[in-house]
């Protein structure tokens, strides 16, 4: 394929640790490896304010007129939305305005997460995605199920886009960090918030130990109703790599993840994963022997407990970042930048 010059816009991105800023770094950095220079607009350059009920969330102010700068100062020739927060609404304003072409991708169940918090019908959630995203020439999702959960909702031009892992850095290593901790450490790896439903993970009679990694808004409340959880806070890099591989199990809690990368990052570290059977899970372990899926959670982790640990590595070992990086570029819209932006190029 021929250079081509990406601008991807997203409000999810540093200081938030989750899946999306991993992934999208993960992707970008291969992309710029095979010869695609690759811009990205985020709330780091612009003025923000806290996501209300979630203050780790900034929310971009002033955002329409800026973004359209920062694109035009770019000149890409491929636009990629990736969130439907305020930056993403932004470009995609400034895209139907100027009739360019662009790809969208569906990372978050909004709708669930803001029932959740306010019981907004998940109708009128849905209803702003499919508005969001229905001029988007793909919308990019990870799984089969998402796919059809979005199907169902009237989402159109989906396409898949699936995730890897970084088999280097996540992988089996020494155990000896939860050593002080009685065995079986069962682990969580996450956004600590009312839509990962771990409550339920801390409520399960399993034997052992219960580590929770990760920060937000619900933290204060889950340590003092769970007092015997170790919570550790957010971790990154070779520290979170080191609490995967020294844990036992992984309890995935979540109902509304649209794929879960914690679950291969877990895997490709030689835990096995509990969780409940629903879009995510089904579909990043499927038939694979690496997990237990069951609505009764308990039993999940009890029978996950048995599974090979080599046999999750192995099943990781298939999942690159490689291949999803491919996948994301074929799965743009080009247009021509020198018609679409008839002048010289400026620094960004």
């Amino acid at each position: 394929m021929n250079r081509m010059h990406i601008v991807v816009v997203t409000d999810a991105w540093h200081p938030q640790v989750n899946g999306v800023v991993r992934t999208y770094e993960k992707v970008g950095a291969l992309l710029r490896d095979m010869g695609h220079p690759v811009s990205f607009i985020t709330p780091l350059q612009f003025r923000s304010v806290p996501c209300p009920t979630y203050p780790e969330i900034r929310l971009s102010v002033a955002a329409r007129h800026k973004v359209a700068r920062l694109i035009e100062a770019a000149q890409p020739a491929c636009i990629h939305i990736a969130t439907e927060g305020p930056l993403g609404l932004a470009a995609r304003a400034y895209c139907r305005r100027r009739n360019l072409p662009f790809t969208t991708s569906f990372h978050t169940k909004f709708p669930e997460y803001v029932h959740a918090r306010c019981r907004l019908p998940l109708s009128w959630g849905y209803a702003l995605v499919r508005w969001f995203h229905g001029p988007s020439r793909a919308v990019m999702v990870a799984t089969e199920g998402i796919e059809t959960e979005l199907r169902a909702w009237g989402v159109k031009s989906i396409r898949r886009w699936t995730r890897g892992v970084d088999t280097e850095l996540f992988r089996p290593r020494d155990k000896a960090l939860f050593d002080h901790l009685p065995r079986p450490v069962s682990l969580y790896v996450g956004r600590v918030a009312v839509e990962k439903n771990i409550e339920a993970f801390l409520a399960l009679d399993l034997p052992g130990s219960k580590v929770v990694v990760g920060d937000g808004p619900q933290r204060g409340d889950l340590e003092k109703r769970f007092p015997d959880a170790v919570f550790v806070g957010a971790r990154t890099g070779e520290d979170l790599a080191r609490h995967y591989a020294a844990a036992d199990l992984f309890v995935f809690p979540s109902r509304t993840d649209t794929f879960g990368l914690v679950l291969l990052e877990a895997l490709a570290s030689g835990l096995p994963v509990a969780a409940y059977p629903v879009p995510g899970p089904k579909d990043v372990l499927g038939d694979a022997p690496v997990g237990a899926m069951d609505e009764d959670l308990c039993r999940a982790a009890r029978a996950a407990l048995a599974i090979s640990p080599d046999a999750c590595r192995a099943f990781a070992l298939t999942r690159s970042w490689s291949a999803s990086a491919e996948q994301f570029l074929a799965n743009l819209s080009p247009f021509d930048a020198e018609t679409a932006f008839p002048r010289a190029p400026e620094n960004v």
